[in-house]
């Protein structure tokens, strides 16, 4: 089957997938270590007991419920201890694993307990751990168990990639983009149809970069040139994944360069690095020997690599073990299926899937092995941003300075990617919807009446000593300066207040203060 499958897809089997997978795995590591040490730097503010969606409360929730503790429901290790040592430790063992996974160490074995963890943490962060990047994360760290060497040394294996795993990672990559792309134009957005779409993107992002400044200044044939490109290599350039070697490195080169310009343009965290590493397999071995300098080669042998010497291709030594293969057509090919499953529910929505198969997607959701994609379906056209403000005595009002945000107008957008702050996008999120609907924002507020010093931490400043009595929440419409505002003010955004957000909040005599 393997040999099958090999040849319909054109995978060229003295050639091999060896230093592509090589290649992905190490940085599939990086991107897990990057992962786990932004989670870390803000967990305790987040989910930690003192902070603002304590993930402790959460689960003691679920135990005193009717239904009780459900680990399939709410699939997480932190059902053992959730407080903030236990958060700590479980970052710090994210780094650790990511690492040896970099090293080449055990790396199924690496990428499971890897999964597992972020797995624990996506459950108990609810909207802090909920974007596209953390399930793609969890459906590309489950999936590359099957493409990883099963064996516990450093060192590639001399067993052939299984053509199945590499087919079903081919495969997400395909989803990712024609899932996003397709959700643009069945979104009914007009600016994604008229092509008007990068008008308004690059200061309506949830955290812009200062080249969104100039990236929003372009003319306006370029924006929709960009849009038309956009739409091209997300629904039409990734079928050439499907249709053979010499097409698979132009879905390389394109998928690459869209990537490419939204991390030039924008703070996505580690999403376009983690769509980079799944473009590396995209690539054969022979590829890759072609492209890159001897003296990278040189380099990529001394760190253990399957490069052969000079430039021959060496080819695969034996077929994957029994059980490996086994275990890639078996969890491989359900994944597969259930990817296609999705898919056509999420871009057929007129026909019904079977009653059995729409069961069998509602279970494994939690653990979010398969999954659909839609970055940006709609294209938000206004930026309402929320500014919060304290006072001592309900007349004077100082505002909160947040780390990434926009907030005072002469800042800068900052460059934080790979790095994501939660709170910060969260923000982003909170201004689109409405005080009713953001429950984690009226718990962010109260942390803040009591002076909570974890979730202080995630603000750049605060204007108090210690908490203060009150709090409110006031919206602005933010813009980004034309080019005479910003030689005249030096000032990168312009805004206007509209109102409050909600009511003001007050500190009960009875809170304690951290």
């Amino acid at each position: 089957m393997e040999t099958l499958l090999g040849s319909l897809l054109g995978i060229d089997p003295d050639a091999g997938f060896r230093l592509a997978r090589w290649l992905f795995l190490r940085a599939l590591g990086l991107v897990y270590v990057t992962a786990f040490v932004s989670l870390w730097v803000q967990v305790r503010g987040l989910v930690g007991q003192r902070g603002i969606l304590p993930a402790a409360e959460y689960l003691d929730g679920l135990r005193r419920s009717r239904d009780g503790p459900d680990p399939l429901r709410v699939p997480t290790l932190f059902w053992l201890r959730a407080d903030d040592l236990a958060l700590h430790l479980g970052c710090a063992a994210g780094v650790v694993l990511g690492l040896l996974l970099t090293a080449g160490v055990a790396p199924a074995v690496c990428l499971l307990l890897l999964w597992g963890l972020y797995l624990s943490f996506a459950a108990v962060g609810r909207v802090f751990l909920s974007f596209q990047w953390d399930v793609l994360l969890l459906e590309a760290g489950f999936t590359a168990i099957l493409l990883a060497p099963w064996r516990l040394l450093p060192g590639d294996s001399p067993a052939a990639v299984p053509a199945a795993a590499l087919v079903l990672m081919w495969w997400l990559l395909f989803r990712l983009h024609v899932q996003s792309g397709l959700g643009k134009l069945q979104s009914g957005d007009r600016t994604w149809r008229d092509l008007t779409a990068l008008r308004y993107h690059f200061f309506t992002q949830p955290l812009p970069n200062p080249v969104a400044w100039f990236a929003h200044r372009l003319p306006a044939a370029v924006q929709r040139a960009g849009t038309a490109m956009t739409h091209v290599l997300e629904i039409a350039w990734p079928v050439l994944i499907l249709l053979g070697p010499e097409a698979r490195v132009a879905a390389f080169a394109g998928l690459a360069v869209l990537q490419l310009l939204i991390f030039v343009t924008g703070n996505y965290n580690f999403f376009n690095l983690l769509a980079l590493a799944l473009c590396l397999l995209l690539l054969p071995d022979s590829a890759w020997l072609a492209a890159l300098p001897d003296v990278l080669l040189e380099g990529l042998r001394a760190a253990g690599a399957p490069v052969p010497p000079g430039t021959g291709i060496a080819p695969d030594v034996r077929p994957p073990g029994l059980v490996h293969r086994a275990a890639t057509w078996s969890v491989g090919g359900t994944l597969g299926l259930a990817g296609a499953a999705v898919l056509w529910r999420q871009h057929v929505p007129s026909s019904r899937l079977p009653a059995a198969i729409s069961r069998f997607l509602d279970r494994i959701r939690p653990f979010r092995t398969v999954n659909s994609y839609g970055l940006f379906r709609m294209m938000t056209t206004e930026r309402p941003e929320i500014v919060v403000e304290g006072s001592r005595d309900g007349r004077r009002w100082e505002p909160y300075e947040f780390r990434y945000k926009a907030g005072d107008p002469s800042r800068p957008p900052p460059r934080v990617a790979p790095h994501q702050p939660r709170l910060d996008w969260q923000m982003w999120f909170a201004a689109l919807g409405s005080w009713g609907q953001s429950r984690w924002f009226r718990a962010f507020l109260v942390r803040l009446l009591e002076g909570s010093r974890p979730v202080v931490e995630l603000l750049e400043s605060t204007p108090f000593d210690g908490p203060p009595r009150y709090v409110r929440a006031v919206l602005y419409d933010y813009r980004f300066t034309t080019w005479r505002e910003r030689r005249e003010t030096g000032h990168w955004w312009r805004r206007e207040r509209l109102g409050p957000y909600g009511p003001v909040v007050e500190r009960s005599e009875a809170v304690a203060e951290d």
